[in-house]
């Protein structure tokens, strides 16, 4: 028959092995067991750097049964063993080839509508006559936004991919989602499938896809530009201007006043890669910049995401209202971010450079107002 007398047995020999395993690495100033016996803190001092005790640690106490984190408040450094070994979900990669295909057709025909061609009547043809053939002008004339657009945001994904695999974190394959109207797609993303190690690989895997899909942006936004026209202008402009657009078109299209540039397929798809990009750049909770801010600051995240909130408010109030849907996605994934298994490792000089270079570009593609 169990009783209280053996669980507390239990739960004393396994506080015992696990201290075991902390001395030596960590000086123990006091031992906190969790009420429900699913946890147990140890509070003190590390004696060895917060890296090489995860490594050590971390193994061992899943062993154990348990999960290493490491965390500092105030003063003191605390080891968290945490009952449960996380295991990464399987994840199906036909769901991704299907999205995949689909984003294809969709940007497909949207790029067609950008290249002036009435996908839609065509495709009411094709249903009524059966002559498939008559799609394939409609597929080339849509290819160079599509595939700009699909190889942006493929690479943007990518970047992720690999810095996760890099880190040894489990990730899926990138999810494109596809919508039959306007650019054809929503834009793509990943899914880390385990935890992050530390705050350097969780700043490795926000920064590699912003920076891989702007360092391919900005080369074929150029060639998108050399192949647009300059043409009178007529009312306002459709598509707004970040700074470096602004930049980039004085550079390579100087025009007049009254005039304005007609952009080619691949310019608007360009454009719209590096609007993403600016997009994924706010510093809120699951973005890519509220991963790079929390790797970064840490705690102090949470306020400047609490101030960026309030900012899309007013600029949805103000400028334009596609920004309370960003505020209503960062609302929905929490403004908060979770913190890395080992969230007591800063940020090193050069991954501390590399954000304000972030910062820069971020900057430079933000539009206040796209459309």
């Amino acid at each position: 028959m169990f009783s209280y007398e053996t669980f507390y047995k239990q739960q004393m020999d396994l506080i015992g092995r696990l201290r075991q395993e902390v001395e030596g690495r960590f000086r123990i100033a006091d031992i906190r067991p969790s009420a429900r016996g699913d946890s147990v803190m140890f509070v003190g001092q590390l004696l060895q750097d917060a890296e090489a005790v995860y490594r050590s640690l971390g193994e061992r106490f899943r062993s154990l049964g348990y999960t290493l984190l490491l965390r500092h408040e105030g003063d003191s450094d605390i080891v968290v063993a945490q009952r449960g070994v996380l295991h990464a979900v399987r994840s199906n990669p036909v769901v991704n080839l299907v999205l995949l295909l689909a984003t294809i057709l969709t940007t497909l025909f949207a790029g067609a509508a950008f290249a002036d061609v009435n996908a839609g009547q065509v495709l009411r043809t094709v249903w009524n006559t059966g002559d498939w053939e008559r799609l394939v002008p409609v597929m080339i004339a849509g290819a160079p936004f599509a595939l700009t657009l699909l190889f942006i945001l493929g690479v943007h994904e990518m970047g992720h991919y690999v810095a996760a695999r890099f880190h040894g974190t489990q990730v899926t394959l990138p999810y494109f989602i596809p919508v039959p109207f306007g650019l054809g797609t929503f834009g793509a993303f990943i899914q880390l499938k385990s935890p992050v190690e530390n705050r350097k690989a969780l700043f490795d895997v926000g920064v590699a896809g912003p920076l891989a899909g702007f360092v391919v942006a900005v080369p074929l936004m150029i060639v998108g530009l050399l192949q647009s026209q300059v043409v009178p202008m007529v009312g306002e402009a459709h598509l707004g201007s970040s700074i470096l657009v602004r930049w980039l078109v004085e550079i390579f299209m100087p025009h007049a006043a009254r005039q304005a540039i007609d952009l080619s397929p691949m310019a608007i798809a360009a454009w719209f890669g590096l609007l993403v990009t600016g997009f994924n750049l706010l510093p809120l909770g699951q973005l890519d910049g509220g991963h790079i801010t929390y790797a970064a600051l840490g705690k102090a995240a949470r306020p400047l995401a609490l101030i960026v909130f309030a900012g899309l408010l007013v600029l949805g109030m103000t400028i334009w209202s596609g920004w309370y849907i960003w505020a209503f996605f960062a609302l929905l994934t929490g403004l908060g971010h979770p913190e890395p298994l080992n969230d007591i490792t800063p940020l090193d000089g050069w991954r501390k450079l590399l954000a304000l270079v972030t910062f820069v570009i971020f900057l430079l593609v933000m539009t206040p107002k796209p459309f």
